[in-house]
């Protein structure tokens, strides 16, 4: 998905309407090719971390991870906790702009 433009502009589109979105293993990829990861803290699989660095982002080692609405995981072993996190910042609904 990474390589489709328009699976890039979609997911761009999400992250400028502030809306909760998830991404495991591999899927972070396409965040990096949408251009929304600089200044994201994410988890993923490991083996992408340059890319995701190279893209602003800053991988954690960690089962689950949320980040302003962005719920991130690093493989299928940790779905139980990827789900029930992306259900709730689903149901959360548009994350707030911080207050400047």
């Amino acid at each position: 998905m990474r390589l489709n433009q328009r699976a890039a502009q979609f997911v761009k589109e999400f992250f400028e309407q502030e809306k909760p979105f998830a991404a495991i293993c591999h899927g972070p990829w396409t965040l990096a090719e949408a251009g929304v990861l600089k200044g994201r803290t994410v988890t993923f699989w490991p083996s992408l971390k340059t890319d995701i660095e190279n893209a602003g982002g800053r991988w954690v080692d960690e089962d689950v991870h949320v980040d302003k609405g962005l719920v991130t995981s690093r493989k299928p072993d940790d779905l139980d906790e990827f789900c029930a996190k992306a259900i709730e910042e689903f149901c959360e609904g548009k994350q707030e702009k911080p207050a400047v």
